[in-house]
């Protein structure tokens, strides 16, 4: 049973909390399921994680920003995903390859066909299967993420309202052109009412992978 679920959403959306919950609830239903994250999920996405999410870093020019998240990408489709794609788990990862069309292409006005070119060589043209979008004003968003643990607080988040403002728009924009892809949640709700509705939503998806790989 295989199927690549990625996460995405402005900052400070819940998608730790909703994948924990999420691949526990697979793992109870007998599913084997992996969880992962971008950038990061390998010694060399982590260390790479650790140039690009410094605060340290704000001279850090968009195209090199942009180049760095998929050499990430890169390591850990070759290293992690497709390896247990093909093992037959359910991967479960925070963040992929919209996120640079979002954050870079959106917020950052990179040329998104170009963008998109650069993201298939990094991925090997490996696409999601399903894309669960939770969905927060960057406002709020932010704040949430300014109530938590000072040492989360990066690079990214310090960009400007206005640039947040754009990201979100861009995964709207993304989504509106794939809805056969995207599940759109409100990540305001609670968490275990979010939970409850992700699951819901996400079930027409289990089931489809069920008759495309028959015990």
């Amino acid at each position: 049973m295989t199927l690549f679920i990625t996460f995405e959403g402005p900052e400070g959306s819940g998608k730790t909390t909703q994948i924990r919950l999420l691949a526990d609830a697979l793992r109870s239903q007998g599913y084997d399921v992996l969880t992962t994250r971008e950038p990061g999920g390998t010694v060399i996405g982590d260390a790479i994680r650790s140039v690009l999410l410094s605060i340290e870093h704000h001279t850090m020019s968009p195209r090199a920003e942009t180049l760095l998240f998929n050499a990430a990408r890169a390591q850990i489709v070759d290293e992690v995903i497709r390896p247990a794609l093909d093992a037959g788990r359910i991967v479960l990862c925070d963040r992929y390859a919209d996120s640079t069309l979002a954050y870079q292409g959106y917020g950052r006005e990179q040329d998104l066909d170009e963008l998109r070119a650069l993201g298939r060589y990094a991925t090997a043209a490996l696409t999601p299967d399903v894309t669960i979008y939770l969905d927060i004003d960057p406002h709020a968003g932010l704040a949430r993420k300014r109530a938590g643990d000072a040492a989360e607080w990066n690079r990214m988040e310090e960009e400007t309202l206005a640039y947040h403002q754009a990201v979100r728009a861009g995964y709207h924009a993304l989504a509106a052109q794939e809805p056969e892809r995207w599940l759109l949640l409100d990540a305001t709700a609670r968490p275990g009412v979010l939970h409850e509705t992700l699951l819901s939503r996400l079930e027409p998806h289990l089931i489809a992978m069920k008759e495309r790989n028959p015990a």
